[in-house]
């Protein structure tokens, strides 16, 4: 589970061989939800609204990316690190 971010005690994951549609495994402080690419949570819950909030900050800061990241991960090629919120 290649970790492609972190930031502010969050962790940002993709998976290779993952099923549509595009989207991110997030952790913190023992936590888990999944992100769409639109920022919305399709599974798990993060219990902290900061951190979804900054989730969501980042997701729209590095769509392109994540959507290269994805594109990637299904044709089982590495994944390129996201620079993390400042």
């Amino acid at each position: 589970m290649p970790e492609i971010s972190r930031f502010f005690g969050i962790i940002i994951r993709m998976f290779f061989d993952e099923h549509n549609p595009p989207h991110i495994h997030v952790e913190h402080q023992g936590n888990k939800a999944v992100f769409d690419l639109r920022g919305n949570i399709t599974h798990g819950n993060l219990k902290s609204r900061t951190a979804v909030k900054l989730v969501r900050e980042w997701i729209d800061l590095h769509v392109t990316e994540l959507l290269e990241n994805w594109n990637l991960a299904q044709a089982g090629q590495e994944l390129k690190k996201i620079d993390p919120l400042d």
